[in-house]
């Protein structure tokens, strides 16, 4: 049963690979970050095109996401060649912050392996300060991409 807060805006699938697991086998409790990560990209990416006119360009690089704060809770281990399933709601929005919240479930067998909590902030890269999110974004990033 999900835990998620509000509806879900995305699923992204993530196979396990043999360079996630460490020594005893099953994936490192670091990586999973990176699958948080690799939903948020690529939820931003949909929603409001995050990092499709900037990529590999030179010049400013104006406003983004910035990660603040990542909580998570370990429920299940999974190993190589698992394939997951990263679930993302809307947390709560602030003036210059954004949360979501996850689920990691593991396709084969339906056992939430990880719950978690992002909080990122809209950032603006060239001064270095947090900026208020517009309402045009938010209404961007409130709406689900499947």
């Amino acid at each position: 049963m999900s835990n998620l807060s509000s509806p879900v805006l995305t699923r992204h699938r993530v196979a396990v690979r043999f360079s996630d697991c460490d020594l005893l086998g099953h994936v490192n409790n670091a990586v999973y970050l990176s699958y948080l990560e690799q939903a948020r990209l690529e939820l931003w990416r949909r929603q409001i095109g995050f990092l499709s006119d900037r990529n590999g360009k030179p010049g400013p690089r104006g406003l983004g996401f910035i990660l603040a704060r990542a909580e998570v809770d370990f429920r299940a281990q999974t190993r190589y060649p698992d394939e997951l399933e990263v679930r993302m709601s809307l947390g709560t929005f602030g003036r210059t912050s954004l949360g979501y919240d996850y689920e990691i479930v593991n396709v084969a067998t339906g056992v939430v392996v990880v719950r978690a909590k992002t909080v990122q902030v809209w950032f603006d890269y060239d001064t270095n300060t947090p900026v208020p999110i517009s309402d045009e974004v938010k209404a961007r990033l409130a709406k689900p991409v499947d």
